[in-house]
């Protein structure tokens, strides 16, 4: 495995009470990708933000599998765009200086 820092997900899953076919499932969807060493499953410490932000939505506003995943492209267009408004932005400010 190429992943520097790694999570277990049964550490995960004992932490924040969650059940593993839930991360499962959302790894099947390819928001997570789910590594397997040593018969255990692990995940990229880097994503654990996304596993919390999907567990949040789902436990806290009762969102189903099917919603996880249109909220998660919904929130990567949304960034994409915030992206492109800065860069617009900032040439922009180019000729505004002129």
């Amino acid at each position: 495995m190429n992943v520097k820092s790694k999570i277990s997900i049964q550490r995960i899953c004992e932490r924040y009470e969650v059940d593993r076919g839930f991360l499962l499932s959302i790894s099947e969807m390819d928001l997570i990708t789910v590594y397997e060493e040593d018969a255990e499953q692990y995940i990229a410490e880097d994503e654990l933000p996304l596993v919390e932000r999907m567990m949040r939505l789902h436990q806290d506003l009762g969102i189903n599998h099917e919603g996880l995943h249109t909220i998660h492209h919904m929130l990567e267009r949304m960034e994409g765009m915030q992206e492109e408004i800065r860069q617009l932005r900032n040439r922009l400010s180019r000729y505004e200086d002129w």
